[in-house]
């Protein structure tokens, strides 16, 4: 079966930059010149999807906002002549079909996920966290669906990490069972440094079957008294295949202050309009010390 269908979820509350996140959603926090958002959704259209659905919260009117058209915006740019503008504006709105829905209460990612049961319509879809933007020559998405349709399984997007980094993620308990491809028999969240199964985690890409509604229906509440998607996760792999693929791409997590300064950096490095300028400001920089 195709994959037609992204969830988004974009609700969380971006405490960690605080104190912009007050009135800024942390999604439309820019790389650049572009929210990091934008980027997610990109790579979902570029993958071939057709129709994203948002998870959003009270307070990220701005994401509905931003995908929305200015129809005021895009006739003072074409009076000013500034087309370059006007285009980019354009492509936006017109980028994919996005549907949005609340999730009324902080319960979880897994919770979110439940919230697109009536959007999945029984079929498989993918997911994509917003925390996580992946520069791929071929979007990492679109890597998850070839191998979803060699094995029509759910598929968890992953890569190694080092020992010392564990603790910050879910990790995969199981077996390599081809390139690039594990079997997944069971999931760790957060495992303390020397005691992970293995060094295999999650990175904020998922292909789901519609099986996994009725695993979070099961799923009871776990850290934070939050309904975990790791969990729910666990109790599919226990009912049918569950797989991992190391996708191939440089995954930055824009939801850690660390993370969003390296982007930005290599973002801005990437930009034929800005590449030199900058790289010589840093250069100074550093050699200042």
């Amino acid at each position: 079966m195709k994959i037609r269908k992204a969830v988004i979820p974009a609700a969380g509350l971006g405490t960690r930059f605080l104190p912009a996140t007050k009135s800024v959603p942390k999604e439309m926090i820019p790389l650049v010149d572009k929210p990091t958002l934008q980027y997610i959704v990109e790579e979902a259209v570029n993958a071939g999807i057709e129709d994203i659905l948002i998870i959003t919260g009270r307070t990220k009117r701005a994401v509905e906002d931003h995908f929305d058209k200015s129809y005021e915006l895009e006739t003072e740019l074409e009076k000013s002549g500034k087309l370059e503008y006007l285009k980019a504006m354009q492509d936006i709105s017109d980028m994919a079909n996005i549907q949005y829905v609340r999730q009324k209460e902080a319960k979880g990612l897994g919770h979110a996920i439940y919230c697109a049961k009536s959007f999945a319509e029984n079929e498989p879809f993918a997911v994509l966290l917003g925390d996580d933007v992946v520069d791929a020559e071929k979007p990492c998405l679109g890597q998850m669906i070839e191998r979803f349709n060699e094995h029509q399984a759910t598929i968890l997007g992953v890569q190694t990490v080092s020992d010392e980094d564990t603790s910050k993620y879910g990790i995969v308990k199981g077996n390599k069972i081809g390139d690039r491809m594990y079997h997944v028999d069971d999931m760790v969240e957060k495992p303390a440094p020397g005691t992970a199964p293995s060094n295999v985690a999650v990175l904020g890409r998922y292909i789901i079957t519609p099986e996994i509604f009725r695993c979070l229906e099961e799923t009871k509440p776990g850290a934070g008294g939050e309904i975990q998607l790791t969990d729910a996760l666990r109790i599919l792999a226990k009912k049918e295949d569950v797989l991992a693929y190391d996708f191939i791409g440089r995954r930055y997590d824009v939801g850690s202050k660390q993370g969003y300064l390296e982007a930005t950096v290599d973002f801005a490095l990437k930009r034929p309009d800005l590449r030199e300028e900058f790289l010589q400001y840093l250069k100074k920089i550093v050699a200042a010390g």
